[in-house]
């Protein structure tokens, strides 16, 4: 039989949300915690895995609108895109 662990669960979820929000590595992020990076690197797994919405799951109505709005917004940045390369085009062969 293991031995409980000398980290609560509170602890766990902490030093996870933690890890997820910084811009810095799980390594990085365990060593400020005083954690091996094996350890905290297995507690993001296990969250990810258990937070993970399961294959073939609908999309929820707040999860469709924003997929909606991200393939607007695609849409205009390409358009964007394309006049600015016609517009860099046009002056790169403007003999001024």
């Amino acid at each position: 039989m293991a031995p409980p662990s000398k980290y609560t669960p509170e602890f766990r979820e902490e030093a996870v949300q933690i890890a997820l929000r910084s811009s810095k590595t799980i390594s990085e992020t365990a060593r400020e915690l005083e954690l091996n990076p094996e350890t905290l690197r297995g507690w993001v797994k296990k969250y990810r895995k258990q937070k993970e919405p399961a294959a073939g799951t609908p999309l929820t109505l707040d999860e469709r609108a924003r997929l909606k709005e991200q393939d607007r917004r695609i849409r205009e940045l390409e358009m964007e895109n394309s006049f600015l390369k016609e517009c860099a085009a046009y002056f790169a062969k403007d003999p001024r």
